[in-house]
């Protein structure tokens, strides 16, 4: 018997369609391949397989991760133990999921009170945007949430933070525009134990004079987060804009590197074809997705789950 839809299904299904609207330009781009899949158009075969190739490499999902969700999938062709296209498309999720899926793992939010979030990334990958949802999204959850406007470089930043934080009705730790970020940070924190707040989110600068000094800044905010609160933070993580393509990796291995990036959020994939770089970025960096953005409102962000992003990718 076919399951009726309920009241519970309807934010479901919402999501799922948000979520496979706003992967439009991607999955355009992938439409040659997986269309000749989907709907049996293409005969199983070398061909077939070359042109899933091409489409994945165009929605820049890197070599090197192509060639692993296509290596299994090539050797079965050849030997001729696959010969339907729903076999090939079952496949090809499951390795595209298994890409996705490898580092995955919760925010350990009940092993740490508060919880601290320290969130960095360049200006302009929709940093002080996603905060605010992210700020909503956990409180809607139930937990107590206290912002702090750690970007004192950019006074529109502060300003668009305390929106954000007065539309959620939230607190939010300020300083005068100008001020030492790692003060406003030591202020959020210290105000977050001694309110018992749950979580704590702190926005940071994303461009200084040189990446040197961006990096450093970020160092230091880091160690006096855990001078107040030993620990924290307790999860870094990167907000990257999907639109810039494989630069994003290059953005992502420099964070890193200087500060041990936690999880990342891919913000804008709504204004890409080139959302395949989730793939590409998961399968190098070995770094946990916790969000997608895919759209200007705030349940546009959304907590990434690789079934969900797949099947959103590949169907019509």
């Amino acid at each position: 018997m076919d399951h009726e839809p309920t009241a519970e299904d309807e934010p479901k299904a919402g999501f799922f369609a948000r979520l496979k609207s706003g992967l439009a330009k991607t999955r355009s781009n992938l439409a040659g391949g997986f269309e000749n899949i989907v709907h049996g158009k293409a005969k199983v075969g070398p061909e077939l397989l070359a042109e899933l190739e091409e489409n994945l490499l165009i929605a820049d999902v890197g070599m090197q991760t192509t060639s692993f969700i296509l290596e299994d999938l090539k050797r079965e062709v050849s030997q001729n133990r696959i010969r339907e296209n729903t076999e090939v498309l079952g496949q090809l999720k499951q390795r595209m999921v298994q890409v996705l899926s490898q580092n995955q793992k919760p925010l350990a939010f009940s092993e740490h009170q508060p919880f601290v979030v320290l969130v960095v990334g360049v200006n302009g990958s929709g940093k002080t945007t996603t905060i605010g949802k992210l700020a909503r999204h956990w409180k809607q959850e139930g937990k107590k949430v206290l912002l702090a406007a750690g970007d004192t470089f950019r006074a529109a930043a502060i300003d668009q933070l305390q929106a954000w934080a007065e539309r959620s009705d939230i607190p939010c730790i300020t300083h005068k525009s100008g001020a030492d970020p790692s003060a406003v940070a030591y202020d959020a924190v210290q105000a977050g134990v001694a309110r018992e707040m749950d979580l704590i989110i702190i926005d940071t600068a994303g461009r200084l004079q040189t990446n040197t000094n961006l990096m450093e800044e970020l160092k230091k905010i880091k160690r006096v987060i855990g001078k107040v609160l030993p620990g924290a933070p307790h999860e870094t993580l990167l907000v990257l804009d999907a639109t810039i393509g494989q630069n994003s990796i290059s953005q992502a291995r420099l964070f890193n590197e200087a500060l041990e990036v936690d999880g990342l959020v891919m913000t804008k994939l709504d204004g890409t074809a080139k959302g395949g770089v989730l793939f590409n970025i998961s399968g190098e960096l070995k770094l946990p997705i916790r969000f997608v953005g895919v759209g200007e409102k705030p349940e546009d962000l959304q907590e990434f789950n690789p079934e969900n992003f797949v099947e959103a990718l590949i169907l019509g």
